[in-house]
């Protein structure tokens, strides 16, 4: 109602009648064939006064002669009280087929799936292999800004962020509120969860949630992206990958950090692999046991192509943009309508009361 009243009003009075009637349905149209009745009125044949046809007989002359003439009670039927009245009829039965008026088409976005993202907080991840705005940065900065965009194109995702370390920790529980995800991805820091790197834990700590969750029948998604190993926690990565495939958990790994960086030793530069400890064998495994995917990010395109390609593989839902509230505006003809009944007993309330 209020976007058409917008429209209206810069329309000008024309535009905002014929928008109104544009978008205006009616929910029990077929109420509309009960508006000929009163005609039945004019169909009848005429009631007439004959004096010649009544049991009661009284003299001819005079005075009565007016009152015993024949005369069809609906000759002068069109006069203004009758139009009145069947404007109220009209009026009244417009009401009874329940008018509506559309409003603007509403987006309401499809239910998407459940979607997990396991970040690295390792010390490993402090490494300034990457490049963001011709500046190094480290794994976890790079993460957070490409990360951050992936969370913003989720619409219609229920998700849930998990930072690992030396342990698992739910950051968010599954949730639609993808800038408070995004908050505290981006306000994540290296080292809070601990120096070491739990990949089963994480993994395991995601099933449990999904569990929790009650995500029968959903689609189940966890992103999960760390730069090393499996150095610490109280499951083996592949096992909790199992448990992952019980519940139809599919993981998307990702592996991050350069092959090749140049470090200072001394006076002389030299080139070294700042990803040898990264467990890129386990991490397909892990990709494969659930029906995902292992990706190999090198650098920040890389890693923004890899979150590309799984809005490809996985994709956000789709909004459905047929839906279109109803305003019930029947109470303005009834209104009306009742009026003017109203309008037509006054003059005859009046006069009874006089009379009495």
């Amino acid at each position: 109602m209020q976007a058409l009243a917008a429209r209206g009003r810069t329309g000008g009075g024309l535009v905002n009648l014929s928008v109104w009637l544009e978008n205006l349905v009616f929910a029990w149209p077929w109420l509309a064939l009960t508006l000929p009745l009163p005609l039945l009125a004019w169909l009848l044949p005429p009631v007439t006064r004959d004096a010649t046809g009544g049991a009661l007989r009284v003299p001819a002359g005079g005075g009565f002669a007016a009152l015993i003439e024949t005369k069809p009670v609906g000759s002068a039927w069109l006069t203004p009280r009758t139009l009145f009245g069947l404007l109220a009829w009209c009026l009244i039965v417009a009401a009874a087929t329940r008018p509506q008026l559309l409003a603007d088409a509403q987006s309401a976005p499809l239910t998407g799936r459940n979607l997990m993202l396991a970040v690295d907080l390792s010390g490993s991840m402090e490494a300034k292999d990457f490049q963001l705005a011709g500046r190094a940065v480290d794994r976890l900065t790079a993460t957070k800004a490409v990360g951050g965009d992936f969370i913003d194109r989720r619409e219609g995702d229920r998700l849930g962020l998990i930072l690992f370390g030396v342990r698992a920790y739910l950051q968010t529980p599954l949730t639609f509120d993808r800038q408070t995800i995004k908050t505290l991805l981006l306000e994540s820091a290296i080292g809070l969860a601990g120096e070491k790197t739990a990949i089963g834990d994480a993994i395991a700590l995601a099933v449990k949630r999904l569990r929790e969750a009650d995500a029968d029948g959903e689609e189940q998604v966890l992103v999960l992206l760390t730069d090393g190993a499996n150095t610490a926690g109280s499951i083996e990565p592949l096992k909790a990958a199992e448990l992952a495939a019980t519940i139809g958990l599919k993981i998307y790994t990702i592996g991050i950090g350069a092959e090749r960086m140049q470090i200072q030793s001394g006076m002389i530069p030299r080139l070294v692999n700042p990803s040898s400890d990264l467990d890129e064998e386990t991490l397909t495994r892990i990709a494969e046991i659930t029906g995902g995917r292992y990706f190999r990010a090198r650098d920040t395109a890389g890693l923004a192509g890899i979150y590309r390609e799984l809005d490809a593989l996985e994709p956000a839902a789709d909004e459905e943009s047929g839906l279109r509230p109803r305003d019930e505006v029947f109470h303005l003809p009834l209104a009306l309508g009742l009026l003017l009944l109203g309008a037509l007993a006054l003059p005859r309330m009046v006069m009874t009361v006089t009379a009495r």
